[in-house]
């Protein structure tokens, strides 16, 4: 029998220079007790322009700085806060650690979430799950919601101050979002939220990809000079909303397995999530045996943005580690067997390898 199909988002989505003037009045429904849960760049980049929006307000507001991770003693003790302040609403600021944070302190409260980015690193905004990792660092689980966040306000000004790195990292992120869903419909495969696939998700996937292509390079030279422009928003849509809610509708696949291989390698811990992600992306089109032409286009988008294209660019160098990865990638309950056929550790290492072989052959020419 074919899957029930389904379909989630934010019930809100903002987005603009200086969004942030307008927070109090976009989420004045939601309560009247605030907890801002935020990196520390978070609370430098927003607080004041927070402050500002509430000014003729009864409101109380509570600004948090995090440990640094999304981990179960992090999200523990931002609990604590909220049942201490009796606080109504929980705020996330910052990259996709502050949000995974504040998603999951609100989860376990029964309080509805407010997202603000402020780098476009991840498509963690608009999802409705988290990544929790133990005290350590190392992964634990996804943690999956039963519904989005209430709303999502993005301050493109904030966007456009951090550094690029994080937009083009949020771009190899969003590059996965197609091509796994794509690879989810042909195998029937759930979605993130568990739900067969809508026409309206692939919609958002193909857009999204579109979009990359047509505003990537353009959006990140705009961010290297601080400028907001209309292919910078579309990029900054792109990230958040598109690949967001298209991942979380349209299902991951062999990309985002790879990255959770690679986080078992000690020398990719500082490589950017985005990086593994679009590494991963061309390790799939390779074991899909994708048109030469397709794999072309996605090389040729990775090297106009700074995205890699070999493994020594996402910090391995030897070759025998790539096993290790390979495994991890490939345990039980990994996305990567939502592939057509399924795939080996074995299968995945000569691909990572392909993969590599053709990223440096790309950078000789």
């Amino acid at each position: 029998m074919a899957r029930t199909k389904l379909f989630r988002a934010p019930l809100k989505y903002v987005q603009g220079k200086d969004a942030l003037l307008s927070f109090y009045e976009e989420t004045k429904d939601l309560g009247t007790s605030y907890l801002f849960i935020c990196s520390n760049s978070g609370y430098k980049s927003c607080q004041e322009n927070l402050k500002k929006s509430f000014e003729n307000s009864a409101c109380t507001l509570r600004f948090e700085i995090f440990g640094g991770i999304s981990s179960n003693g992090e999200i523990n003790k931002m609990r604590e806060i909220v049942q201490a302040d009796n606080i109504e609403v929980v705020v996330g600021i910052g990259g996709g650690s502050a949000i995974d944070t504040a998603k999951a302190t609100a989860f376990y409260e029964k309080r509805p979430v407010v997202i603000i980015p402020t780098v476009c690193a991840t498509d963690a905004p608009c999802t409705g799950l988290s990544v929790i990792y133990n005290d350590d660092g190392s992964f634990d689980t996804y943690l999956f919601y039963p519904r989005n966040p209430e709303a999502v306000i993005v301050d493109t000004r904030i966007i456009a101050n951090a550094p690029a790195k994080f937009l083009v990292a949020g771009m190899g992120d969003a590059l996965g979002t197609y091509f796994e869903a794509r690879a989810c419909v042909r195998t029937d495969a759930p979605s993130l939220e568990n739900g067969g696939i809508t026409l309206s998700a692939m919609a958002l996937c193909e857009l999204c990809y579109k979009t990359l292509l047509k505003c990537g390079s353009q959006a990140k030279q705009a961010c290297e000079n601080h400028l907001v422009t209309p292919a910078f928003e579309a990029i900054v849509e792109a990230n958040t909303y598109l690949s967001g809610v298209g991942a979380d509708n349209g299902g991951l696949a062999v990309a985002h397995s790879v990255y959770n291989g690679f986080t078992a390698l000690s020398e990719c811990e500082k490589t950017m999530h985005g990086s593994l992600v679009a590494f991963g992306t061309i390790t799939q089109l390779v074991i899909e045996n994708a048109p030469k032409e397709e794999i072309k286009e996605v090389m040729d988008f990775c090297h106009s943005v700074g995205l890699p294209l070999t493994l020594e660019e996402v910090g391995v160098t030897d070759v025998s580690r790539v096993r290790i990865a390979a495994e991890k990638a490939c345990i039980p309950g990994e996305t990567i067997h939502n592939m057509v056929g399924d795939v080996t550790p074995e299968q995945l290492y000569d691909a990572l390898l392909a993969a590599d072989l053709l990223g440096r052959q790309y950078l000789a020419l």
